[in-house]
């Protein structure tokens, strides 16, 4: 089974239970890494997700993939939270963190700034907007921006 069928299943016979227990199916990656597949996927819930909440997930997941058994090379299940510092890859993640702190790489200059830091307060197929702190209010368009992941702030 390739890699692409392999993810699409994974979100087929998982995403609405996953859902049910109340967590978000955030993504699923299938690597290779060295010698060894991982199959990788990433939930999260509100208030985050805790090493219990990882464990039910991958026994859940494993129980289905037993059933389906459809990868037919040996594979490591990894079961974790997205992390602060994964990139925003579809609108679910853009959602997900209206409000919050994000921080914005872009591929080139932009208003003077490569780099931005702000709330961010909307987003649509071609732009997002953030409150920077020197500019306001400020409407980047998606299509200059390299990465965008929450801020890490301390």
């Amino acid at each position: 089974m390739r890699k692409k069928d392999i993810i699409s299943l994974i979100y087929k016979i998982s995403e609405s239970k996953i859902k049910e227990f109340g967590y978000e199916l955030v993504d699923v990656e299938f690597v290779k890494e060295g010698k060894n597949h991982f199959l990788r996927v990433f939930v999260d819930k509100p208030g985050g997700i805790t090493i219990d909440d990882c464990q039910n997930v991958s026994e859940f997941i494993s129980n289905s993939l037993d059933e389906h058994d459809p990868i037919n090379i040996p594979y490591y299940l990894e079961v974790s939270s997205p992390g602060l510092d994964r990139p925003f890859k579809t609108d679910k993640d853009f959602n997900r963190n209206l409000g919050e702190i994000v921080e914005v790489s872009l591929y080139k200059n932009f208003k003077e700034k490569k780099n931005y830091i702000g709330e961010l307060l909307s987003f649509n197929k071609d732009m997002i907007k953030i409150i920077d702190s020197d500019l306001g209010e400020i409407e980047i368009p998606r299509e200059i921006i390299s990465k965008i992941n929450l801020a890490v702030i301390f």
